[in-house]
């Protein structure tokens, strides 16, 4: 069986091969330890994270806007109701589980969450990074999902509500872009000794 034919084939051959290099390449580097794992872990979420970020705002929403003003074409209903709603799901499940390991990572040094959530000397960079990345945790969780709930037919709304939540969830995840560009600086910044 190829594991390539299925995403869940797919993303179990990856972690095999990161266990295999966990396995044999790591223990020359000096081993891997379980807050390596949790950081490895978050980089992974972080990227599905805002790679669903960056394909909503730079290929599905104006997809949409063009699929709806060409009359004869096929029209936005694949996009709405098959993409994405699945792609909203891992959007929100990628974007807890990066602010959760993040937060579990921080724990890996006594009292980090604190220290990065106060800006502590030694922690401002990688505490900037943890704010921004909460609110943008906010916004995906409390103010895009639901109003994308409006706007894909999931929950009841009105022809108003709807293009009300059609402007909010757009601003929110055009935030989230913004935010995300300091918040990458931030994250890449501190994992190298806060060279920035």
């Amino acid at each position: 069986m190829n594991p390539l034919t299925s995403i869940k084939g797919t993303i179990s051959l990856g972690f095999v091969l990161a266990l295999f290099a966990a396995a044999f390449v790591l223990p020359s580097a000096g081993g891997f330890n379980t807050a390596e794992f949790v950081v490895w872990l978050h980089v992974i979420f972080g990227i599905t994270w805002i790679g669903l970020l960056y394909y909503f705002n730079f290929v599905q929403v104006p997809a949409m806007g063009e699929a709806l003003a060409d009359e004869s074409g096929p029209g936005p209903a694949a996009i709405g109701k098959y993409i994405a709603p699945r792609a909203l799901l891992w959007f929100r499940m990628s974007a807890a589980l990066t602010w959760l390991t993040g937060a579990i990572a921080l724990e890996g040094v006594p009292g980090g969450f604190v220290k990065a959530f106060t800006f502590q000397q030694g922690y401002e960079m990688i505490g900037l990074g943890a704010w921004l990345g909460s609110i943008m945790l906010f916004n995906v969780w409390v103010i895009i999902w639901p109003n994308q709930k409006k706007i894909l037919g999931m929950v009841e709304a009105s022809a108003d509500a709807i293009a009300k939540a059609k402007t909010n969830a757009a601003m929110a995840s055009r935030t989230n872009v913004a935010l995300s560009v300091p918040m990458l600086l931030c994250m890449t910044g501190f994992a190298h000794g806060n060279l920035f």
